[in-house]
């Protein structure tokens, strides 16, 4: 086998792709490298620290309905492998109780289910299923053949683990072991239309041997053929089903250690540290911003100061601090020596924390630090405080470390200036400079300094629900995602983001069509549509989409828009730094 080393130090690769070490009759192992047990490991090192004894997660109780009625309310942002908008979406329909629902819950939004055409038929069985038990009956679910019952009885009746595949090949059409992990691998690798006629013929003709109708035998082959496309085996799928409840109860009784384990490990997942910080804050968790004297270099977990009511499941005022690495131009090197620094005693002024910062730290990343308030202990206000970060580094000082040194050898004393006076930074400006600065915002949402100047029809995303089925409505605010699956059919749905939560866009193919600039484009988005609602699912059907402008383009009306100007100038900003949705097909 030919090898070669690699880019990264002390790694060796393999020349050939993975189905040609296949061909070589070769193991071969994928080992998923999965962010999400660096989290839980932290979560868990974090609960350590400060409770005094790490949680055994493999003792905790896995039937908690607390944690399942989160679950299956689709209150599920951050969690592993259930956090898409997909996966919410059936959250609500299928309403997982146990760790195989779970399981179950993970394989089915995959493309050989969804393809197969097993997801509709799944979820209404299960429906029923819940209402004969409700009755005190039995439910048997329907199969394409009496043969099929035993492979499919755990799943009602429809192919959802790769597993199965091989079982319903043997069952129906009495395939070998070896027949029925020939046609696996063979779909696995996508094989010539030719090898997949014959294993039809295969197929039909051990069926008609145990007296399966033709039509019967090729609805069940083309739901066979459809894990080509893709899908989980059951180990797999209980694996992923058995993590994705442990950071769901971690999130649920240990929301602040959980949330700042999140924030650690980025990039992960479906959404942005913008969406994820305000998820938190709907779980009672604040997200505070850097702080020179408070802050480490990575988030760390905070105690309250009672602003927040202690809630459902052990969740309490505890908050999460936001290091100084993950601000702009700030590397982890400079950030670990300003902390290190720091131990030595608090800085005390911008002026002492210029002598002190690491000569690497650029007048840039200074200045970017008090714009998202770092300094703001210092008792000064923003403007001041940038303006002695400009006293006491001339612009040369940007130049690197060698000028800082020179200038910082001339300020044993704090400099002896007169203090002048400035104003605070305004909401919008604040708001800018976090998403600027952080990529993030942690002091609100955009749509929050829009309000008075939103256009009159737009309705806030929690009111939804309480709205009839198929009514015209209008939505707004900022892009979180974008999905264009290919199982979609040219489908593309969008997640907006207001105050108060997530909705869930559908754009059908000619919507998409004429709208495409605004939708693939603009960060703050208003949408015109119908709701949809449909066994706990909320969606709304666009119809018409274009870029938030609050009614600028035309004259202002001064009843409704307190300030066109400087809602103008935020607008303008926010579409420059605003953070980038996660983006899919």
């Amino acid at each position: 086998m030919p090898l070669e080393r690699a880019a990264m130090e002390d790694r060796v690769v393999c020349q050939w792709d993975k189905d040609s070490c296949d061909d070589a009759r070769f193991v071969k192992i994928d080992f998923l490298a999965l962010g999400m047990l660096s989290l839980v490991e932290e979560s868990v090192e974090l609960i350590a620290t400060r409770q005094g004894a790490p949680p055994d997660l493999s003792r905790i109780d896995f039937a908690d309905q607390a944690v399942y009625d989160r679950i299956c309310r689709g209150d599920t942002v951050g969690l592993f492998q259930i956090e898409s908008r997909a996966q919410i979406q059936m959250l609500r329909r299928t309403r997982p109780r146990n760790l195989e629902d779970l399981a179950v819950e993970v394989a089915i939004v995959r493309p050989g289910p969804i393809v197969g055409g097993a997801v509709n038929p799944y979820v209404r069985r299960r429906e029923d299923e819940r209402r004969a038990r409700a009755r005190g009956r039995r439910y048997e679910p329907p199969v394409d053949h009496p043969l099929l019952k035993d492979a499919l009885a755990e799943t009602l009746g429809v192919i959802l683990y790769q597993d199965q595949v091989l079982q319903v090949c043997q069952a129906l059409a009495g395939f070998t072991p070896g027949q029925a992990e020939a046609l696996r691998r063979a779909m696995s690798r996508r094989r010539s239309r030719e090898l997949m006629a014959g294993f039809w013929d295969e197929f039909r003709e051990g069926a008609a041997a145990r007296g399966v109708p033709e039509p019967v035998a090729e609805r069940v082959f083309t739901q066979v053929i459809a894990f080509s496309e893709f899908g989980f085996p059951k180990s797999h799928a209980a694996a992923f089903g058995l993590l994705a409840y442990q950071s769901a109860w971690l999130r649920h009784y240990h929301p602040a250690e959980y949330y700042c384990a999140l924030f650690n490990n980025q990039p992960m997942g479906f959404y942005s540290l913008d969406a994820l910080g305000r998820d938190a804050k709907r779980n009672e968790v604040e997200i505070r911003l850097p702080d020179v004297n408070l802050s480490d270099v990575w988030c760390t977990v905070e105690g309250g100061k009672g602003r927040l009511k202690a809630g459902e499941g052990g969740r309490g005022a505890d908050a999460v601090r936001v290091g100084l690495g993950f601000i702009r131009d700030w590397s982890e090197e400079t950030a670990t020596a300003v902390v290190d620094e720091r131990a030595r005693g608090p800085f005390r002024s911008v002026g002492d924390f210029v002598r002190r910062a690491p000569p690497k730290l650029k007048r840039s990343a200074i200045e970017h630090l008090v714009w998202v308030g770092g300094c703001d202990g210092f008792g000064l206000t923003r403007r001041e405080l940038l303006w002695q970060v400009g006293l006491w580094l001339p612009p040369e000082a940007e130049q690197g470390g060698e000028a800082r040194g020179r200038r910082q050898l001339e300020l044993a004393l704090d400099h002896p200036f007169e203090r002048l006076r400035f104003g605070g930074l305004a909401a919008d400006e604040r708001l800018l400079a976090e998403y600027a600065v952080l990529g993030f915002a942690a002091s609100g949402h955009p749509l929050a300094l829009l309000r008075d100047v939103l256009p009159p029809g737009v309705v806030q995303s929690d009111a939804l629900p309480r709205l009839e089925h198929g009514a015209r409505v209008e939505v707004a605010g900022l892009v979180v995602a974008r999905q264009r699956p290919e199982t979609a059919k040219g489908f593309v749905f969008v997640l907006v983001e207001d105050v108060a939560g997530m909705v869930n866009v559908i754009v059908r193919p000619d919507v998409y069509r004429e709208h495409r600039t605004a939708i693939r484009g603009e960060p703050l988005l208003w949408v015109r549509g119908k709701l949809a609602k449909d066994d706990g699912t909320v969606n709304v059907l666009a119809e018409e989409a274009k870029g938030l402008h609050c009614g600028f383009e035309d004259p202002p009306v001064e009843s409704a828009i307190h300030n066109p100007q400087s809602a103008m100038a935020f607008l303008k900003s926010m579409r420059r730094v605003a953070p980038e949705s996660k983006d899919w097909g």
